[in-house]
């Protein structure tokens, strides 16, 4: 019975928020986090969705909010929430097709290279990519 109800409740973790729950997510990987992102309005939202060992919000914060920023084409202004689930607020207005109507305030300038798609799970990949600070 167990081993039927795992899958589903694996699968639950990774829905969303109320918030973003009918958005469809973009799955990224960012220095060895997986993160399920959704986007709606000027809010994005980051879903961690593989295992790390005691993982504190300081990196995972930064991943986050770099994978947000990848899938929004927006600067992060600021990030909330926990090494799970974090929501980060857009510094652009994509309603209005308006790139970097803010600028994110004192965070650093990273350097992403896209290393593709991971084939490795199921049917749906997920685009990875290794970021350092410059």
């Amino acid at each position: 019975m167990i081993r039927y109800l795992a899958p589903l409740l694996l699968a639950a973790c990774s829905a969303g928020t109320p918030h973003f729950r009918d958005v469809p997510a973009t799955r990224v990987a960012v220095n060895g986090s997986v993160f399920d992102i959704r986007v709606r309005g000027d809010l994005a939202e980051a879903v961690r969705v593989n295992a790390q060992y005691a993982p504190r919000l300081g990196p995972i914060r930064d991943r986050a909010a770099l994978a947000m920023a990848q899938v929004s084409g927006c600067s992060i202004l600021d990030v909330l929430g926990d090494a799970a689930v974090t929501v980060g607020v857009l510094g652009c207005d994509r309603e209005a097709g308006e790139r970097l109507l803010l600028t994110a305030i004192s965070t650093p300038n990273y350097e992403c290279i896209d290393f593709g798609i991971y084939e490795g799970v199921g049917d749906s990949g997920y685009q990875v990519f290794e970021c350092t600070p410059y």
